[in-house]
């Protein structure tokens, strides 16, 4: 008796595992890119005096971002509490 069932076909094709390859890497190219283009405009405006910023129409430089300072002993009065 032969065996007279059909297979369906479950392989993905080149061309959708391609495109889905090149959407991945060019999401990540994007991501490095706006990355870059940040950093520099951080380090541009870092070199910039406090008239020049006034100049293009900052009042006041950037804020620094969030600065923690541990006390002394702070560990070791955490670590007791627990």
């Amino acid at each position: 008796m032969a065996h007279t069932e059909t297979q369906a076909e479950t392989r993905a094709s080149k061309h959708r595992l391609l495109g889905a390859a090149s959407n991945s890497m060019a999401t990540a190219v994007a991501a490095f890119t706006a990355w870059r283009r940040t950093i520099a405009g951080r380090r541009a405006l870092a070199d910039l005096t406090p008239d020049q910023l006034r100049d293009i129409g900052l009042s006041r430089p950037p804020a620094p971002k969030v600065l923690v300072s541990v006390g002394v002993g702070l560990m070791t009065d955490l670590m007791s509490m627990r």
